[in-house]
């Protein structure tokens, strides 16, 4: 050692602001994140993006970051990962749309197909169990992890991802056959 005394954030526990334990999980961890998201995306612009999800995605549930150094990083690799994945998905399924025809590659610009497809959705979502709606907002349009939604539903995990399964097969019948049962 050199004698150097070495400067550590303080540690802001659960019980804390949640805005200070946001500034100083960013000051602490973002430049760690961005080397990752850097690698994992194409161009630096996605890689802020990919960061700055992260961080609104850890500000919506500041409780549920776990506590320790170590612990709260591999919770925010974690979540910066499941949003690239979200994303090369919605590519994938974006790609082979333009490569079947579907699509013509450009972004839709006509509002009223979008209107449309909207009230179609929530008119499958309103034909779902409650529970299984509930769950599948709360995942899907919400952001809530599979285990959070578990304990606000007093159920297990395993049991969540299976309401998320079903649901989503019972989404794409109801979308597919152009209109509700």
């Amino acid at each position: 050692m050199t004698g150097q005394a070495i400067a550590m954030p303080a540690a802001i526990t659960q019980h804390d602001d949640p805005a200070a334990r946001l500034g100083i999980l960013f000051d602490v961890h973002h430049q760690r994140l961005f080397r990752l998201a850097r690698r994992l995306s194409r161009q630096g612009e996605d890689a802020h993006d990919l960061v700055q999800e992260t961080f609104l995605r850890a500000a919506r549930s500041p409780y549920s970051i776990p506590e320790g150094h170590s612990r709260e990083e591999a919770w925010l690799v974690r979540i910066l990962i499941n949003i690239c994945r979200d994303r090369w998905r919605s590519a994938a399924v974006h790609a082979r749309a333009v490569a079947d025809g579907r699509l013509d590659g450009r972004e839709p610009g006509n509002p009223e197909s979008a209107l449309l497809a909207r009230a179609l959705v929530h008119t499958a979502l309103d034909r779902l169990a409650p529970r299984r709606r509930a769950i599948l907002v709360l995942y899907e349009l919400e952001g809530v992890p599979v285990k959070r939604i578990a304990s606000l539903l007093g159920m297990a995990a395993v049991t969540v991802r299976w309401h998320l399964s079903v649901g989503r097969r019972e989404m794409a019948k109801i979308i597919g056959s152009g209109r509700p049962r």
